[in-house]
């Protein structure tokens, strides 16, 4: 443990009647903070970042990220892996808090757009030779195919979107339209996509 480190600083001042918070907590929220702080220098700046500029935006020391992400790889996997999970939240949490299935489904494909649009240079990464990336795309599909699929499931029985499309078609049609979206500033992916999800509606 090293002083000054504020995911592993321990408060030992609380008596058996006042019972501090729990450390474990503390600590991922911290480690959370310091992924979202990674997410956003890789937007601007790519993952090959320097790991300086991830601490300041961070606010933390550079050992501190040495120390949860040992290598590059370790760092770059966890931040995928944040926002797939971040991603995947958000569609039964949209379900249901929208006004709709369908306006539901519409703002979480914006979300997957941000996600594939805002990688800059994650996904030649993950097609490098390392294995620690191999299980990524599988990860990617666990945890997305069933968010797609409950919202367009949503959509469906509500009457509101065709039936004959299923959440990966969507999804990899998507995809395809956010390649090199993020490199050719005259290129609107997200344009493409919303006309893509407007055609999805039933008419009325």
């Amino acid at each position: 443990m090293k002083d000054g480190d504020p995911d592993t600083a321990a408060d030992t001042g609380q008596d058996a009647g006042h019972p501090a918070p729990p450390k474990r907590a503390d600590a991922r929220r911290n480690k959370e903070a310091l992924l979202d702080a990674a997410a956003a220098v890789f937007v601007t700046s790519g993952v090959e970042a320097p790991v300086r500029d991830i601490a300041a935006e961070a606010g933390v020391g550079t050992a501190t990220i040495y120390r949860h992400f040992p290598t590059r790889a370790d760092l770059i996997i966890a931040v995928y892996r944040h926002q797939v999970e971040a991603c995947a939240e958000a569609g039964p949490a949209l379900l249901a808090s929208s006004p709709s299935p369908y306006a539901a489904l519409e703002q979480w494909l914006n979300l997957f757009v941000d996600f594939l649009v805002t990688k800059h240079g994650l996904a030649a990464v993950l097609q490098s030779d390392n294995a620690a990336f191999e299980t990524l795309h599988a990860y990617f599909l666990d945890r997305l195919l069933p968010v797609c699929t409950l919202l367009l499931d949503g959509a469906t029985a509500a009457g509101e979107i065709h039936s004959d499309l299923d959440a990966y078609q969507l999804m990899r049609g998507i995809g395809n339209l956010c390649i090199g979206a993020d490199s050719d500033t005259r290129y609107d992916a997200r344009r493409l996509v919303a006309l893509l999800v407007a055609g999805l509606r039933q008419p009325r």
